[in-house]
């Protein structure tokens, strides 16, 4: 995953429910009900390319299944969690899922490569119009991490969830603020849904400018 300025985990926009009467600036519907201060080309494409790189794993212009697997094997080796064992097993079948997932909305062409144009136009846009789609698809991955990171059976502390990132490649300051956002309670763990909602925001992006 990239170390830049948001992450996967991390990125949480707060955007208000109806455009602001009295405030400057143009606002974009991203959902009914959500509005979001529109930005240029430049900031989308630098969050396209953000967005892009958190899944290129490896850094050779495509997303395909052996970053998933990367990432899957990352995690595990932070944690001292052997693949052949259930969590293993598990994180790597919900890698498998989310991959499959993925291609199945964004790999056009079927050549079991996922190009930056094909995740523009398939599976951003699709993410979009349908956050529900990405639960149904990254479930199975997060919650397995989810299951290696909590090591006591309590849940997910917030500097888990840090390791967790800066095994992804995310740098550490920005891994431990991102993950101490993530404990919207105070109560020094992280659920589940919570991991998931600031996933699928982090991917779910406002439309390209006109």
């Amino acid at each position: 995953m990239s170390p830049r300025d948001a992450t996967p985990f991390g990125h949480r926009p707060v955007v208000p429910k109806s455009p602001p009467g009295n405030s400057p600036g143009v606002y974009t519907r991203q959902r009914p009900g959500l509005y979001a201060p529109a930005m240029d080309s430049a900031e989308y494409e630098r969050k396209i390319a953000s967005r892009f790189a958190a899944f290129d794993q490896d850094g050779n212009g495509s997303i395909d299944r052996e970053d998933f697997s990367k990432a899957a094997a990352s995690v595990l080796a932070e944690f001292s969690v052997t693949p052949r064992s259930d969590k293993g097993q598990a994180l790597y079948s919900g890698a498998e899922a989310f991959w499959q997932g993925m291609a199945g909305i964004a790999d056009v062409d079927g050549d079991q490569r996922v190009s930056r144009q094909e995740f523009v136009t398939g599976a951003v846009k699709r993410l979009r119009d349908n956050p529900q789609r990405f639960g149904e698809i990254a479930r199975p991955f997060l919650r397995a991490v989810v299951a290696v990171a909590d090591q006591d059976g309590a849940g997910v502390t917030p500097e888990a969830a840090a390791r967790v990132m800066r095994a992804l490649g995310v740098d550490a300051p920005v891994a431990e603020q991102a993950a101490a956002t993530l404990d919207t309670d105070g109560d020094g763990r992280i659920a589940e849904e919570e991991i998931l909602t600031a996933f699928a925001a982090y991917c779910v992006t406002p439309e390209q400018p006109r």
